[in-house]
């Protein structure tokens, strides 16, 4: 069973990202069922999560809130 959470709680969280991130990543994932939508080598995308991607980095190249790029640990 769900509890509610007080209004406090729920202003304490902040969004990982920003509304234009999320109309970018919708435009990406539009495109790709559509059949539109090309990886940087021009390959047809097929992945949901590869239109995902696209969309957000669409999003940080035109400004929008998008956390950066996990930094891969390499040991």
């Amino acid at each position: 069973m769900a509890t509610k959470k007080s209004r406090s709680q729920k202003k304490s969280r902040s969004r990982k990202y920003g509304k234009a991130a999320s109309k970018y990543v919708e435009s990406a994932v539009r495109r790709e069922k559509e059949g539109t939508l090309r990886s940087g080598s021009g390959a047809k995308v097929e992945s949901h999560e590869q239109a995902v991607a696209i969309g957000l980095s669409e999003a940080r190249e035109h400004g929008a809130k998008v956390p950066e790029v996990p930094e891969k640990d390499v040991a």
